[in-house]
């Protein structure tokens, strides 16, 4: 069972990382938002799991779909919208938005608009671990889509003939864009390809923490006694399309529905905490209410940031010195 302290901690990471994509969907639905986002919505519960285990000084590489990895990894929520809003408060500089995000002081080494580009970014920070003897892990969360890239089985096949710390962690919300998984993927669960670059492979119910939480304690256990890496897939759903103006042919509203109604990982949290006496409901309650709170000095915080200074432009392009 998750101590008490871990538990309270990934129940608000989860409230943050709701909180924080529907902030960034009412703004993007009212004009105040640049371009499109990817929503984290449904699947929370695998990234506050995670980054739960991990430091400052572990690695992760994020998605695409990367706000709750960047929240989870130690995001502040403030600057993280301002950079969805390119304003010159983000952790960027406004320069990436929404889906290049990353903040080195805290392990995030960045999201990816690239369909499996985070895996080799991953793969190199676990070796960068490796040669310099210490006791951390790279975590790669990717989607199912990018289990068809040449760059997830390179990058696999690199650290398990080299036995890196680094744990690939698939979230598999079942639609690679429009795609059905099963209608591009080969295998019935991504992590059956472990397999073939003989490293374990795990799959689990990506909305329960607690198997998230087990699955990735004993990857990280295996990784940091030098016996390579763990291939997890967590089965999980988005809330909200593929991006913002997906309009959605590929599946019903009554999918989604049931979804929300019998697999949102906060609920199932919620009641698990309360039902194990590991929290209260007043505990719980008052989580939520401060999330909610501090999401709405964020975005206050970046409504009113001011915009970057088409002057410095250059600066962090070239090298300089």
């Amino acid at each position: 069972m998750i101590d008490k302290k871990t538990s309270l901690w990934i129940f608000n990471k989860m409230h943050e990382i709701r909180d924080f994509e529907e902030a960034a969907w009412t703004l993007f639905t009212e004009n105040k938002l640049r371009g499109s986002v990817h929503m984290y919505t449904g699947e929370e519960s695998i990234a506050a799991a995670i980054c739960a285990q991990l430091s400052d000084d572990d690695y992760i590489t994020s998605t695409h779909r990367g706000h709750g990895h960047c929240i989870a990894k130690g995001a502040e929520l403030d600057r993280a919208l301002a950079e969805l809003m390119g304003k010159a408060t983000g952790y960027c500089k406004g320069r990436s938005g929404s889906m290049h995000i990353a903040d080195f002081t805290k392990g995030n080494l960045g999201a990816n608009a690239i369909v499996g580009g985070g895996l080799p970014i991953a793969t190199g920070a676990a070796l960068s671990i490796q040669m310099q003897k210490k006791q951390n892990v790279a975590v790669c969360f990717f989607g199912e889509g990018a289990s068809n890239e040449g760059t997830f089985h390179e990058a696999i096949n690199m650290a398990a003939v080299w036995k890196l710390p680094c744990i690939y962690v698939c979230e598999n919300n079942g639609f690679g864009m429009t795609v059905p998984a099963w209608q591009s993927t080969s295998v019935e669960n991504v992590s059956d390809r472990a397999a073939g670059y003989g490293i374990p492979g795990v799959t689990v119910d990506g909305n329960d923490v607690n198997a998230v939480y087990e699955a990735f304690a004993a990857a990280k256990e295996r990784a940091l006694n030098g016996e390579g890496p763990t291939l997890i897939e967590c089965k999980t759903y988005r809330w909200r399309g593929h991006w913002t103006g997906d309009p959605e042919p590929y599946r019903t509203r009554e999918d989604v529905q049931w979804w929300k109604d019998n697999k949102d990982p906060i609920a199932l949290f919620r009641a698990y905490m309360i039902k194990h006496k590991v929290a209260t409901k007043k505990e719980l309650d008052k989580i939520e209410a401060d999330a909610l709170a501090r999401m709405d000095a964020a975005v206050e915080f970046a409504l009113n940031s001011p915009e970057p200074d088409p002057e410095h432009v250059l600066e962090g392009v070239f090298y300089e010195g």
